[in-house]
């Protein structure tokens, strides 16, 4: 397996396109379209807050025939808490896509992301997808992850390469997510396509592997959206024998390809975490299971006094030993062990008292790596986030106007 520099529309059989319909007040990119030129196997996973929006109402009964040919997009206003017109609108949306594009309603995805609360505006959108329709080509995948974009400050994409069954097989994504990050999932959209021949069915249970291994592992600020999508198109044009069940001989290979492509871009977004200045990576070992080292990361990685402190570069990891010791998980006081950045500060549930000097240069760095140990058995897990800044509050104070 390796990495490459391609877009979505990297795997056989993809085209794309990203265009500028002026939902958006800053008149950027915001509406998107994906469709592959064959039907392909879908899994997706969504949000679980139950407040959900719109258009994933209209997915998840997407997801439930197994096979799709296009995802349509927009940012710049959720379609979240609008009632039956919000649902409706939902519906057009994916009808005029599917027209368009000669396929059946239910083979298209629909998905939007920005303010809740707000009605789409339906011509501005409708024109933009006839456009993004006219404009589809192998070209245009970076003009497609742009046009998902609201508070990012960069695009995220991934691709990789591997052999399965003999052929080459490509796997490629594209998401969007900065803030409201939280699982499950987080306030993000994510679309990956790939070539590769497998089953539906086992598809779907991949996917939802996958994220638990990768989105469902990222935190931002603790907020779970009403928009989370992770949707995964599998075309088919490999041409390698099918994948039908996990016991298949190339599943393996498979699976990892997917796990590769999400956690590059589930990083992303904790690397973009709204008005961002460090990437943190929480590990926790000598968990009893790992759902305890699960529960003991992400109590650290949602705590406002670690995040902040992480901002002020203050190496106070007394707030990093109390979220542990208060997220639930068994841990034993008198074996836990705690290093950032590879430097040790807790040994057997005491303070090494390490100079404060010497912690300066690694709490200056933007990637920042912390690992504890919680003395209570064998499993792990890791969880990446990011600081809290005086800019996320400006950012979210500000976001609605």
């Amino acid at each position: 397996m390796k990495k490459t520099e391609g877009w979505v529309t990297a795997p056989q059989g993809f085209i794309a396109a990203g265009v500028k319909a002026g939902i958006k007040a800053s008149g950027n990119h915001d509406v998107a379209v994906i469709f592959s030129t064959v039907p392909a196997a879908c899994g997706a996973v969504f949000t679980q807050n139950k407040m959900c929006a719109a258009p994933v109402l209209v997915s998840r009964e997407v997801n439930k025939h197994g096979y799709a040919q296009a995802i349509a997009v927009n940012s710049g206003c959720a379609n979240a808490c609008t009632g039956e017109q919000g649902l409706a609108d939902a519906k057009k949306m994916q009808a005029h896509t599917a027209e368009l594009l000669g396929i059946a309603p239910e083979a298209v995805f629909v998905c939007s992301t920005g303010v809740i609360g707000q009605f789409l505006p339906m011509d501005k959108l409708l024109t933009g997808i006839a456009d993004a329709v006219d404009s589809l080509d192998e070209c245009e995948g970076e003009s497609c992850a742009m046009a998902i974009q609201t508070t990012d400050t960069f695009i995220k994409h991934a691709a990789y390469e591997t052999e399965i069954g003999g052929k080459k097989v490509t796997f490629a994504g594209i998401a969007k997510g900065a803030g409201m990050i939280h699982p499950n999932m987080a306030t993000m959209l994510t679309f990956i396509t790939t070539d590769v021949a497998v089953a539906p069915d086992v598809l779907k249970r991949a996917v939802k592997k996958a994220a638990d291994k990768s989105f469902n592992m990222v935190v931002v600020d603790g907020d779970t959206s009403t928009n989370d999508s992770m949707i995964v198109l599998a075309n088919g044009l490999a041409e390698n024998e099918i994948i039908l069940s996990e016991e298949h001989p190339d599943y393996p290979a498979f699976f990892e390809a997917l796990v590769a492509c999400a956690t590059d871009l589930a990083k992303m977004i904790a690397h973009d975490g709204e008005g961002a200045t460090k990437f943190l990576e929480v590990n926790v070992t000598g968990a009893a299971t790992w759902e305890d080292a699960k529960t003991a990361a992400m109590a650290i990685a949602k705590s406002p006094l670690v995040k902040t402190a992480f901002f002020g570069e203050d190496p106070n990891w007394g707030r990093i030993v109390c979220a542990a010791g208060y997220s639930g998980a068994a841990m034993e006081a008198d074996k836990v062990n705690l290093s950032i950045g590879g430097i040790r500060l807790v040994e057997n549930g005491m303070n090494c008292n390490v100079p404060a000097e010497k912690l300066a240069p690694t709490m200056a760095e933007h990637d920042i790596s912390m690992s504890i140990d919680l003395g209570a058995g064998e499993e792990s897990a890791t969880v990446w986030t990011c600081d809290f800044s005086y800019e996320y509050v400006k950012i979210n104070g500000e976001y609605h106007t």
